[in-house]
């Protein structure tokens, strides 16, 4: 898989224009430079949050892909993997902030908005109504130089966070959708765990944060996420042991371990027993269970 690129906002160089701390624009007026789409990137510096006024868009949000149906908000925090696919028919808003802007959050905000979202904007919430008459004044703002300009988009940024949080919170089931996270997990440890990736790999592809995964997965199973990748390694470990003649050194790096001896040590935390020994105390018990117990003496 070919890097994904970082860019400070499209790849200008906004960030660095004095005062910067907002940006806001039409989804149309950048999308339709680009054919309606932004391909998959990622920005270390900036929140970013998608209005869908009108017309259909596919998100790609960290590991996933959705369909996403107006009238709805999407919200990327910084260093998740994103792409959009817009309709030309597509109306709405593009709002980045900078994540500096978002350092002195309350703890229940920033964990709100510490997942990428797609939210429905239910068009009889009268909090979503509100969010988005506070879009479309912040936008108007962003747009015009008028007096206390700063201080009024200052304001309407800090609503905007407040109820985008808010409607997070509602939205989400009371176990805070710690069995859909824990699917997605697995997934992923699947796929990735011969790659020996930390866990900051796993948050940033799902789109949470390192404290936030680690406390959606505790709830959930009662482990750490390094336990379960853990478990997945010794599981695959113990099936090459019973299961194949292959000596330790190839089967430690068939599981991506680079030194056989890292490997050994590994799986003697995990067991208590080299894999060695193991293994021989697994097929000598499995021999002994397949001998006949002897037969009964005739009456």
């Amino acid at each position: 898989m070919l890097p994904t690129p970082t860019y400070r906002l499209y790849g200008e160089k906004t960030a660095e224009t004095p005062g910067f701390w907002v940006h806001c624009e039409t989804i149309r007026v950048r999308s339709s430079r680009y054919r309606w789409e932004i391909r998959p990137h990622k920005h270390d510096d900036f929140f970013q949050i998608l209005y869908l006024e009108t017309g259909p868009c596919t998100a790609l949000l960290g590991a996933l892909e959705t369909t996403v149906t107006p009238p709805a908000l999407l919200t990327v925090p910084p260093r998740v993997r994103h792409g959009f696919r817009f309709a030309e028919e597509t109306q709405g808003l593009v709002i980045t902030l900078l994540t500096s802007h978002l350092s002195a959050a309350p703890d229940r905000l920033s964990e709100s908005l510490s997942a990428p979202q797609s939210l429905p904007l239910p068009p009889n919430s009268p909090d979503a109504a509100y969010l988005v008459e506070t879009l479309r004044r912040l936008s108007a703002e962003f747009a015009e130089r008028r007096p206390n300009r700063d201080a009024l988009m200052a304001a309407y940024t800090a609503l905007l966070l407040q109820l985008t949080a808010r409607l997070c919170h509602e939205r989400a089931a009371p176990s805070d959708r710690g069995e859909d996270r824990l699917d997605q997990l697995t997934g992923l440890i699947h796929r990735h765990f011969r790659d020996h990736r930390p866990v900051s790999f796993y948050a940033a592809e799902l789109g949470l944060s390192l404290t936030h995964l680690n406390r959606v997965i505790k709830a959930a199973t009662g482990l750490a996420p390094s336990d379960l990748i853990a478990a997945k390694l010794l599981d695959e470990a113990k099936r090459d042991l019973i299961f194949s003649r292959a000596p330790i050194q190839e089967i430690s790096y068939r599981l991506g371990f680079s030194d056989p001896a890292y490997f050994s040590r590994f799986f003697v935390k995990q067991t208590g027993q080299p894999p060695l020994m193991w293994r021989r105390d697994q097929q000598a018990r499995m021999e002994g269970s397949a001998k006949p117990h002897g037969t009964a003496e005739a009456f």
